[in-house]
C-alpha cells in the first residue's frame, strides 16, 4: 500500500513535465541536413548517462535490461520515467 501513496505523489510531480516532454518531443531531433540538431545531443548524452547508471545499479540482470530497452526505445519519455520510477538508491535493509 505505501508504495501505491509513494507512487501517486510521483504521478502528481510527473504531470507537468509529461506536458513538456509532449511539447518537446514535437521538434526535430534532426537537422535539414541529416546532422543532429543541439536538442538531439543533449538527448543522446542524457540517455547515455542514464544507460551508464542503470547499470551501475545493484540489481539483478533482468532489470537491468529491462531499463535499458526503456531507455533505448523511448529516448525522452523513458529517461523521464526512468528517473521518476526506477527507485534508485533506496535500500531495502530495515523496511517492514
Amino acid at each position: 500500500m505505501n508504495k501505491i501513496i509513494a507512487s501517486t505523489s510521483r504521478l502528481a510531480a510527473a504531470a507537468p513535465l509529461f506536458a513538456l516532454m509532449l511539447l518537446v518531443s514535437s521538434c526535430a531531433r534532426f537537422n535539414a541536413n541529416g546532422g543532429l540538431a543541439t536538442w538531439g545531443w543533449v538527448l543522446l548524452i542524457l540517455d547515455v548517462l542514464a544507460l551508464l547508471d542503470v547499470f551501475r545499479q545493484p540489481w539483478t540482470i533482468g532489470k537491468k535490461i529491462l531499463w535499458a530497452a526503456i531507455i533505448f526505445f523511448f529516448p525522452l519519455a523513458g529517461l523521464i520515467i526512468y528517473w521518476l520510477f526506477a527507485g534508485r538508491g533506496k535500500s531495502n535493509t530495515g523496511v517492514i
